[in-house]
């Protein structure tokens, strides 16, 4: 990328994040996955977690784990962890899969019922984890994998 598109990418996420902090999360949801898209992509895994409050509003963006070209280590509780630390309700978490596509691996499925337990556990709630591809995102809530 240019300099310049780095910089539109930068703004643009920016304008997001602002209208995410000032919105319930969960009534936009397009601009949840346009934010989710803009964070995560690039040539390697990237895994994000949103943590939100009891509004569903943004308290945290957190980037957890940065990988290669097809694995990014994710450690369910080190997601949980974080989420008591910021007083967090529940929890969307992101990551890209640079190939482009999008779909679910084996991995990504196991991983998330393992947080979605631990979340379970302590009262928190895991409302999604999309996983960002070239131009199409993938809900596992919206897959039936959550």
């Amino acid at each position: 990328m240019t300099a310049q598109e780095q910089a539109t990418i930068f703004a643009a996420r920016e304008i997001l994040s602002r209208y995410i902090n000032r919105n319930p999360v969960l009534t936009s949801w397009q601009a949840v996955i346009d934010y989710c898209a803009l964070s995560v992509r690039g040539e390697v895994e990237r895994f994000y977690v949103l943590y939100l409050d009891r509004k569903n509003r943004l308290i945290s963006d957190e980037r957890l784990g940065v990988g290669t070209v097809d694995h990014v280590p994710v450690y369910p509780r080190e997601v949980v962890r974080r989420a008591l630390d910021l007083n967090a309700s529940a929890l969307i978490l992101v990551h890209n899969h640079p190939s482009g596509d999008p779909e679910p691996s084996e991995a990504d499925i196991a991983m998330t019922k393992e947080v979605e337990k631990a979340c379970g556990v302590l009262g928190l709630t895991l409302h999604d984890h999309i996983i960002v591809g070239a131009g199409r995102e993938v809900s596992l809530r919206g897959s039936g994998h959550l």
